[in-house]
Order: C-alpha cells, then structure tokens, then sequence
C-alpha cells in the first residue's frame, strides 16, 4: 500500500470526521426502504471534504493511501453501512475514470465529483462476475464510427436513479470488452425500479437497460480489450468490502458492550468477539495476508457478531426497527456482494460444520 499522509492523522480532521461518523450513525435508521436515498448523507460527506480522496490532485482530489482508505470506510461503515456502500460504488466510478487513459474525459468529469456536483457509479458486475455463465454477454457493444453501441442488461447498479454518470461497458463480438462513462442522460438508458433487498434497499440498486444506447468515443475509458476490468483496476480493490464488513462488526461490537454493561454475564462474550475482531483488523491491514482469506474472517466474524447481538437483544432485538435485527440483516450483505467463491464456499463449510 502507498505511503501518502494520512489525513486521519491531523487533530482538526478528526473532529471533523467524528463529527461526521457521529451525524451518520444518528441518520442511519432513517434508510430502509428505496425511497430512502441516503442524499443528505452523501453531502454531509461532501462537506467534510471526502469526496475527493484518492483523486488527482489537480482536478481537486487529495492523494491518500490505501490504508487511510480502507480506514475511513471501516468508520463510516460503523456509523452507516447504507451510505458507505453508495460511497464505495461512486468512489469506484471515479477510481475507473481515474486510471483511464482519456484525459479529456478526466478533466471533464473529475473536478465535478471531486466538489460532488455529479454522482457516478458502476455498472461492471457483468464484466466481472455476475452472468458470465451466459452463452450471449448480458451487455453486447458494437463500434460504429463515432462509438459504441450497447444493448443488454447491467444487473446490479447501486444508486442508478440518482446517477448521473454510470461506469459500464459491454463485449464485442470478437470477445473484446469497452468500459465507457455512460451518461445517464442518453438516449435508451433506462433504470428499473430499484430493488427492495435485505437490506441496503436505500441504496436504490436497480438493473439498467440499455437499448440501442450510442456513448461517443469521447467517453471511453478503457479498451476494446480481454478482460477489460484487469486494466488498471488500482486502489483497494477487493479489500474493500471486507473494510466494510470489519466496521459494521465494530458498530455491533459497540452496541453489544453497552448491554453487556448491564448484564456481566455478556462480558465474555464481547470481549471475545473484540479479541477476534481486532485480530481482523490487524489482518486487513497487513499486505502479507491474503484479500480472500481477509475476506473470509471478516464474513464470518460479522455474520457471528450480529447474531450475537441479536441473541443478547432477546424479543426486543427481533422488533422491526431495532438496531439488532437491522444488524443481522445487514451482515447477509456480505454473503452476497463482492463474494469469490472460495469465499462463499468456505461460509457453506462453516455453515455445515465441514471441517478439512
């Protein structure tokens, strides 16, 4: 990981950021259902200068390390797992934009999400994981002379109806694969409605159709090339969402102690699953162990701390609206986002008691 400053570590800045992580964990209740777009919360992120992290400095961004990254989302994924995750999917957007060769799409869009004036996200799950068992691609593209066309379905888009901008691609028909900036705006992009999930709804992930969709070449990012989400991927990558996993698991560890200091029997409890959690921790952030196995801990550790909580709740936990059942809940989501599937695979072992 890159050893830039760490923003985390100035005494103004973190007052400010608690204060913000503070503001986050007070709104959070408030998302759950689609309707609920976390928008107040994304500029309560904009205000305090977040927007920006990891961009290019000279569109307005400020260059940070991976670590103070992974960092961050682990906090704010304590205080609000609903609006990190929207965050992780427009910092991905901007990340791809980033790393693009096409410096006049760049100086377009980056200064704009860097001030938060435009939203982006991704689409790329078809390029990655998500359908490629299918014989025909779920997007296909075909060059013409002023671009691209695309034609399918993007299955799994976070915050589709407020983007403005969508980092997608679709396969040609040699096999070769484009990432473009796809405006929201163009005609035959159109956003289903938003999926009502486990959890996570106000994230408003919806499928996106395109039809007959013609992005100009001024908006490629990347290709026509194989595997075109290997070009240039940088930044935290698939640690990601394991940060995520490990800060939900310190929010629940945290409202697990508070009845513990009521009940002396859950002290052993808690402080074995903080023992555990703070080994995690120390494993995200250590380069020799591996994204997967990272991963994996942090799934099943989550997973586990949830049910406890809600096990230490008791009949209150289980009531619609308590911070235990939306913890169970939201745990799930790790089972399903972002999952290779070793990973998947070990949580059926676990699950099945299958010991190697």
């Amino acid at each position: 990981m890159s050893s830039e400053p760490s923003p985390l570590s100035s005494s103004d800045f973190v007052d400010t950021f608690r204060a913000l992580c503070g503001q986050l964990e007070e709104l959070t209740a408030g998302l759950s259902d689609v309707e609920d777009w976390p928008g107040r919360q994304l500029q309560l992120i904009a205000e305090a200068g977040l927007l920006g992290w990891g961009l290019p400095a000279e569109f307005g961004g400020r260059a940070v390390s991976d670590a103070t990254m992974l960092a961050a989302y682990e906090s704010l994924a304590a205080a609000c797992l609903t609006t990190t995750f929207v965050l992780t999917q427009r910092n991905a957007a901007c990340q791809r934009i980033t790393n693009s060769d096409n410096q006049d799409i760049k100086a377009e869009l980056l200064p704009q999400l860097c001030a938060g004036d435009l939203f982006a996200t991704v689409g790329i799950s078809h390029l990655t994981t998500s359908r490629q068992h299918l014989a025909k691609p779920s997007v296909s593209a075909v060059e013409t002379d002023t671009g691209f066309v695309l034609n399918g379905t993007v299955p799994w888009v976070t915050g589709a109806p407020s983007a403005d901008y969508l980092v997608s691609g679709g396969t040609l028909a040699d096999g070769r694969q484009v990432l473009l900036a796809v405006q929201a705006s163009l005609a035959g992009v159109e956003v289903k409605t938003p999926m009502r999930l486990l959890a996570l709804s106000a994230s408003q992930t919806a499928t996106v159709a395109f039809n007959d969709v013609l992005v100009p070449r001024h908006a490629l990012l990347a290709g026509p090339v194989e595997n075109v989400m290997r070009v240039r991927g940088g930044g935290a990558g698939s640690l990601t969402t394991s940060a995520l996993a490990v800060g939900l698991t310190g929010g629940i560890l945290n409202r697990l102690s508070h009845e513990a200091e009521r009940r002396p029997d859950l002290f052993p409890i808690h402080r074995a699953l903080e023992t555990e959690w703070m080994r995690v921790k120390s494993d995200l952030f250590a380069s020799a162990t591996s994204s997967e196995l990272v991963r994996q801990e942090a799934n099943s550790l989550v997973l586990r701390a949830a049910q406890a909580y809600l096990a230490a709740s008791k009949g209150a936990g289980f009531v619609i609206g308590h911070p235990a059942e939306r913890a169970v809940r939201e745990a799930m989501f790790f089972l399903v986002w972002s999952c290779p599937q070793p990973v998947v695979s070990a949580a059926l072992r676990e699950f099945a008691c299958v010991i190697d």
